[in-house]
C-alpha cells in the first residue's frame, strides 16, 4: 500500500534539491542493493529537527551505514556527537568511511551489536533518539529509549505505517510489535506523540515530563 499517493511523493521528491555526491553514492548504494534507508525527504526533516532542537547528543538504534546519521549530523554542527548502532560489521566500516570523507569521524561512535543493550550501556541523556531496529523490539525500544531522552528530546520512530499492513487484520510479530509501540507513545503521558505520513511512516514523541 503506497502511504503517499505516488503522484504526490514523486511531485515532493522532484522539489527536492539535489544532494551532494556523498549522500547520492549512499542512496545509489542503497538502491543497488536493496537496502533499506529512510530517502532524502525524511533526511532532510531529520535534519530540521536536529537543527531546531540544537541537538547535541544523539542516538540511532539501528542505524545501517550511516545515511540518516550522516543528516542529523551536519545540522547539529561542529559541537554535535551521534552514537550509531548496528548489527553488521560491513555497514559499520562503510559508515566510518563516509564520516571520515565527510569530515565528520570525529563526531562518530559506533558500535556493532544489540542496539538496545549497547543503550542500556551508555550514559547520559540524549536530545534525539531515531529508532529502526527489527520491529518486534519497538516496545522494547521504547521503553528503554524514553528515560534517556532529556525534557524537550525527541524520539523518532521509522515504519510505523509499515506499508498499511498496521491496518490488516492477523498481524504478524513486526506488525505486532509496530501496533504495541504506537499504543505505548500515543498514551505515555511522558511524551506528545504523533505519526507522519510520510514515507513508511515516522513517529514523533515529544518528552514533556
Amino acid at each position: 500500500m503506497a502511504i503517499v499517493t505516488p503522484c504526490v511523493d514523486r511531485y515532493i521528491h522532484d522539489r527536492l534539491p539535489e544532494r551532494d555526491s556523498l549522500l547520492t553514492e549512499m542512496e545509489d548504494r542503497a538502491r543497488e542493493n536493496d537496502f533499506p534507508i529512510i530517502g532524502p525527504q525524511v533526511g532532510r526533516l531529520l535534519a530540521i529537527l536536529a537543527g531546531s532542537l540544537k541537538a547535541r547528543r544523539v542516538f540511532e538504534l539501528g542505524s545501517g551505514f550511516g545515511y540518516s546519521a550522516l543528516w542529523m549530523c551536519r545540522a547539529m554542527g561542529p559541537e554535535g556527537r551521534i552514537i550509531c548502532t548496528e548489527g553488521s560489521q560491513e555497514n559499520a566500516e562503510l559508515a566510518r568511511d563516509s564520516f571520515r570523507r565527510a569530515g565528520l569521524e570525529d563526531q562518530l561512535t559506533f558500535h556493532v551489536g544489540d542496539a538496545c543493550e549497547i543503550l542500556t550501556g551508555t550514559e547520559g541523556l540524549f536530545d534525539i533518539i531515531l529508532n529502526d531496529i527489527d520491529k518486534w523490539e519497538y516496545p522494547r525500544a521504547f521503553d528503554l529509549a524514553l528515560p534517556r531522552l532529556r525534557t524537550g528530546g525527541l524520539l523518532i520512530t521509522d515504519n510505523v505505517l509499515w506499508g498499511g499492513a498496521v491496518l490488516k487484520g492477523d498481524p504478524d510479530r513486526d506488525t505486532q510489535g509496530i501496533l504495541d509501540y504506537t499504543r505505548k507513545a500515543m498514551t505515555d503521558p511522558r511524551v506528545f506523540s504523533t505519526i507522519l505520513p510520510i514515507r513508511d511512516g515516522l513517529g514523533l514523541s515529544w518528552k514533556i515530563g
